[in-house]
């Protein structure tokens, strides 16, 4: 199992991104959260298998039709236990 805490810039807010980003997870069996960012990012925490995090990365990069993604920044993070589900978070 890894960990990765990601921030996702371009036009990702207001398009339906969270709620996409949050479906998917789901059907790759990750744990974590995902949320919107004051400044305009996307902020995400995801968990799971080498394999499941590595296409979450990639799919991240495409987001639903209406996005315009400039970036994903994937960092190593600590796995946190306490994370059972995936979930979307309110905006920090």
């Amino acid at each position: 199992m890894v960990s990765r805490h990601l921030r996702i810039t371009g036009r990702v807010q207001g398009v339906g991104y969270r709620y996409w980003f949050l479906g998917r997870a789901e059907a790759l069996g990750l744990t974590g959260w995902v949320r919107n960012r004051v400044d305009g990012l996307v902020e995400a925490m995801i968990q799971g298998s080498d394999a499941s995090v590595a296409q979450m990365i990639a799919d991240a990069a495409d987001g639903p039709p209406a996005a315009r993604v400039d970036l994903v920044l994937p960092h190593d993070h600590e796995i946190d236990p306490s994370l059972t589900r995936f979930e979307q978070r309110p905006t920090c």
